[in-house]
């Protein structure tokens, strides 16, 4: 008998003033500006028709607030996951990227080329356990709902791993693909396989940012 294929939206929180700022979050707990509130509240009506089985959010209020704006049923009937955290940017959090290329040349160089043994100082995390937490959530997430339709709310970082999952993209390579905010991203799960059926959908938000390249 066929495995059912299990389909996935995943969408970027709205914008913060850290992401107008170009400022590393990570896994400080920072929340929507009033632009990202107006994206999530966007993404809510431009996913209106759609039927979400369950939705899952990153446990940063940033991500719970967006999926708040989405999800149609009662805000506690969201599942918070801290697997689909942003990646932790160890001594880099709080900092600009500016700051961090200024304070850190040699730890950013090895941040900018994708190096994906690299982890932050401080608990940072590396490339590679940053892609092993997301693929672990993403798999323990669908198998929890084969042949449904989820909402998946997280952080812009993680849609990096998730694109690259989806399409055998590695780890180390330049990023050509874009991940703005509030943007709508599908992505399927069938006979253990991940496929990308369209990415980077902005045709609701009047405006986005985007995470920058290597990020």
């Amino acid at each position: 008998m066929e495995n059912p294929l299990t389909r996935l939206c995943i969408v970027r929180h709205g914008e913060t003033t850290w992401n107008a700022e170009r400022r590393l979050q990570g896994h400080l707990d920072i929340e929507l500006n009033e632009n990202g509130i107006a994206q999530a509240q966007a993404t809510g009506r431009a996913l209106s028709d759609q039927r979400f089985a369950a939705a899952y959010s990153s446990d940063l209020q940033r991500a719970r607030r967006t999926a708040a704006c989405i999800w149609p049923g009662p805000e506690d009937r969201i599942n918070t996951h801290p697997g689909l955290r942003e990646r932790h940017y160890g001594h880099f959090q709080g900092l600009t990227y500016e700051q961090a290329q200024t304070r850190f040349p040699a730890d950013y160089a090895r941040f900018l080329s994708r190096d994906a043994g690299f982890a932050f100082e401080d608990g940072g995390e590396s490339l590679t356990a940053f892609a092993a937490r997301i693929a672990a959530a993403l798999l323990e997430i669908v198998e929890r709902h084969p042949g449904e339709q989820i909402l998946i709310v997280t952080h812009g970082g993680v849609l990096d791993i998730i694109h690259r999952l989806s399409t055998g993209k590695s780890l180390d390579s330049p990023r050509d693909f874009t991940i703005p905010n509030a943007a709508l991203n599908w992505i399927t799960h069938h006979d253990g396989r991940w496929q990308l059926v369209s990415w980077g959908d902005q045709s609701h938000l009047g405006s986005a940012l985007d995470e920058l390249s290597n990020a």
